[in-house]
């Protein structure tokens, strides 16, 4: 059994892929990248807090997994949206145009705790103002780093993905289970 430190039903769904046992617990943490702060280190920093504010918070002695994911566009991380428009914003700086898809997981055992970092490469095909809006009229892009999930109606958009799908998702599996296989977790 492990404690997840997120509320998002994609990452415990693929947790329930990997045969993992866990509980999950939202985590607020202050999400403000540092000056100058690399959009790798930002999403690695954020992963890492995560999991030591439930940790630290938990009161059980259970290894704790957090994630995070970001969207990287020109060295820029693009986040959830604030709303409609900065959504809006999002999709048509993402459209006709190829991006990064950073999603770092981190294991907390104890006192020690480690972190590892996904990369996957993203391209969106041309899009028009009338299918950016009736893609936010959804509701999926809501909550979504870089308002978008490519396991819902956004994978219409891209035309090409390399690296892992399930990073791009939020919770990339290769690293996750390796992992947890290093802190000797078993993966059922």
């Amino acid at each position: 059994m492990i404690l997840l430190a997120s509320a998002s039903p994609r990452r415990r769904e693929l947790l329930d892929q990997l045969g993992v046992a866990h509980r999950a617990e939202a985590v607020d943490i202050d999400e403000t990248p540092r000056r100058d702060e690399p959009v790798a280190d930002l999403v690695c920093r954020l992963a890492l807090t995560k999991a030591r504010t439930l940790a630290a918070r938990s009161g059980v002695e259970l290894p704790v997994l957090g994630a995070d994911t970001l969207i990287s566009l020109d060295g820029v991380a693009l986040g959830k949206p604030a709303g409609r428009e900065d959504g809006l914003a999002m999709l048509a700086r993402l459209s006709g145009r190829e991006h990064e898809v950073l999603s770092a997981v981190a294991l907390v055992t104890g006192a020690g705790g480690s972190v590892r970092l996904n990369r996957s490469r993203v391209r969106f095909r041309a899009l028009t103002r009338a299918e950016c809006e009736a893609y936010w009229a959804t509701g999926e892009p809501a909550d979504k780093a870089g308002a978008y999930a490519i396991q819902g109606r956004a994978a219409m958009f891209i035309s090409h993905l390399e690296g892992s799908y399930t990073g791009v998702m939020g919770l990339p599996l290769y690293e996750t289970a390796e992992l947890l296989r290093e802190s000797d977790i078993g993966i059922t």
